[in-house]
């Protein structure tokens, strides 16, 4: 053996008799173990909070014909801003309102409610719907592109392109009350309008579909439909017409539903019924209303079976009535809904509209009407949240309705699950990190297929419960934030999670501060 490799023998026998008796060892210091827990909450964490944006007739959006591009970019946003700041998560807008569009992306003309002319496009160019689905999401909210079924000409049109399908398939539309509407028996009207639907869910990242009340029309006296050559003709097996009406619709109804979940299964398919099905005079399973124009008997659209049936996502029927109503009771129609509801979510339709619009005797002077519309759905386990009618009475503000909700949405609530509610979210957060600068906490991560991102804030000590709601501070499509709320030198741990496409949550990444 030689003196060198005997001299590293003891150098290396030296060492580790020194390291057994008189040199520490220095272990690496284990970050944190949290334990995320899912307990119960005195606040509902899940709760779709909606608002219809009505672009026919420039109800809401945009409020006039003809804005340059950016005016209507700039009234866009300022709803969309008015929304967030009431604590709502979803924007219902009109992008389809008689058989035209507001997005680039459409075999039907630009509407006239946009630039004052049908066919006129948007100056300087851009794609409405393209625009709205950005600001939506940037802020966290869901997108519904909304549209109208039934009409082909609206009777305050001022304005209809040459070649319109009106005058060129004029076969396919009904004349009513001045109005021209699909002739829904008709198996190329029923093909034209599921491909207008199917186009938008594969040319927009639309988190959902949404029809209104429009099908059959509402009864006009002295009017008449006319569609009886129609059903002589694909009458498909069936003698009764207001049968046949009904089948038609379902037909629409399904059909749309089968090709959206093969298209893109996280998109939501939503109707908002005329809020009476059928009243308990007229069918045993109705609702113990007076309603005037039931939607089975008159719009001949079996709603509550769509709901049964789990051809929709969500139902939101219109109970545009105050509690003290006669006829249809708020309460009473509710309380039905939330047992008819079948495999769709409930969601209830209120109309703001009407807050302070009637004479000084009627319940809508009642400043807390909407208000205490929105106590009674979250008592009930199947009322899955509110849809308002619409943007602008929240902008008016009438006898304060806008600041009640707000005070009632004040903690954020997430969109509910589409579908399928117990399957692991197909999304994860890594790499959280955290820089504390004195003014602000930062935190940066890394989402992988997460839609939105949701951060939650927790005292040290505190029970890390993700079911809480009140501890979340943001929810939004981003992978940095910034806490201008934290108090300085105060400890907190941090939790990050992601939302996939059908809103499931991921497991949180945790931080301490």
């Amino acid at each position: 053996m030689s003196k060198k490799l005997s001299l590293l023998s003891f150098l290396v026998l030296f060492i580790l008799a020194c390291n057994q008796n008189t040199v520490p060892i220095v272990e690496k210091k284990e970050e944190p173990q949290y334990q995320a827990v899912y307990e119960n909450s005195e606040y509902q964490k899940r709760e779709f909070r909606g608002v219809w944006i009505a672009s026919v007739a420039n109800i809401d959006w945009p409020s006039r014909k003809g804005l340059s591009s950016d005016e209507q970019k700039a009234e866009y946003i300022k709803l969309a801003e008015k929304a967030k700041g009431m604590g709502l998560n979803a924007l219902l807008v009109q992008v389809r309102a008689a058989t035209d569009a507001f997005y680039l992306k459409s075999p039907e003309p630009w509407s006239e409610w946009l630039m004052g002319e049908q066919g006129k496009a948007p100056s300087p160019m851009y794609d409405p719907m393209s625009f709205m689905i950005d600001e939506t999401h940037s802020r966290g909210m869901e997108f519904h592109a909304w549209l109208n079924l039934n009409r082909g000409m609206h009777k305050k049109a001022s304005s209809m392109m040459s070649d319109h399908l009106i005058y060129t398939r004029p076969e396919w539309f009904l004349t009513y009350d001045g109005y021209k509407l699909f002739n829904f028996g008709i198996p190329e009207v029923r093909k034209y309008i599921k491909d207008v639907v199917m186009n938008i869910v594969r040319e927009y990242d639309v988190d959902g579909i949404h029809f209104d009340d429009y099908f059959y029309p509402y009864k006009v006296n002295g009017q008449n439909l006319n569609d009886e050559a129609t059903f002589k003709k694909y009458s498909d097996g069936f003698d009764n017409i207001e049968d046949w009406r009904r089948h038609n619709i379902d037909l629409i109804v399904k059909e749309i539903s089968e090709g959206i979940r093969a298209e893109k299964p996280w998109v939501k398919f939503g109707i908002s019924p005329f809020g009476v099905w059928r009243n308990k005079s007229d069918d045993p399973l109705g609702s113990e209303t007076r309603g005037g124009q039931p939607s089975y008997d008159f719009l001949f659209a079996d709603t509550r079976k769509w709901a049964q049936e789990g051809w929709i996502d969500y139902i939101a029927p219109q109970i545009y009535f105050p509690f003290e109503h006669k006829l249809v009771p708020y309460a009473t129609l509710t309380d039905w809904w939330a047992q008819h509801r079948g495999k769709a979510d409930l969601y209830i339709g209120h109309g703001v509209y009407r807050v302070d619009e009637e004479s000084s005797q009627s319940p809508w002077r009642d400043a807390n009407q909407i208000g205490r519309q929105v106590d009674y759905n979250r008592m009930s386990r199947n009322v899955n949240g509110s849809i308002f009618f619409s943007a602008n009475g929240f902008l008016k503000n009438n006898l304060g309705v806008a600041d009640s909700l707000k005070n009632r949405f004040n903690i954020i609530a997430l969109p509910p699950v589409t579908g399928q509610k117990d399957i692991p979210a197909d999304c994860s957060v890594a790499d959280l990190t955290i820089k504390n600068s004195g003014s602000a906490t930062t935190l940066s991560w890394k989402v992988n297929g997460a839609e939105f991102s949701v951060i939650y804030r927790f005292e040290k000590g505190e029970s890390l419960n993700l079911n809480d709601p009140s501890k979340i501070l943001a929810i939004g499509k981003f992978e940095r934030f910034s806490d201008q709320t934290a108090v300085a030198n105060k400890a907190y741990i941090y939790a990050v999670t992601g939302l996939d496409r059908f809103k499931i949550e991921s497991k949180p990444d945790f931080i301490e501060l």
